[in-house]
């Protein structure tokens, strides 16, 4: 299982809620997570199938944005 990290602006848990439907409907995403806590609020994706740029495209989508750590 590949691990990706990113750095967001996800920032509270609304924020993640309004995301959780663009990356759970990525086929081949195994589990995500967002630590609000951590002042890069920090995106950890688990996925052998997706690209870094196909997990920021669907958080893009819902109006967030992503830097690959």
């Amino acid at each position: 299982m590949k691990v990706l990290t990113f750095t967001s602006n996800i920032a509270c848990n609304g924020c993640v809620s309004k995301v959780k439907p663009f990356l759970d409907e990525l086929e081949g995403l195994a589990k995500w997570q967002v630590d609000i806590e951590h002042p890069q609020k920090i995106l950890t994706v688990e996925s052998d199938e997706l690209s870094a740029e196909q997990i920021q495209e669907a958080v893009a989508k819902a109006g967030y944005r992503l830097e690959e750590q």
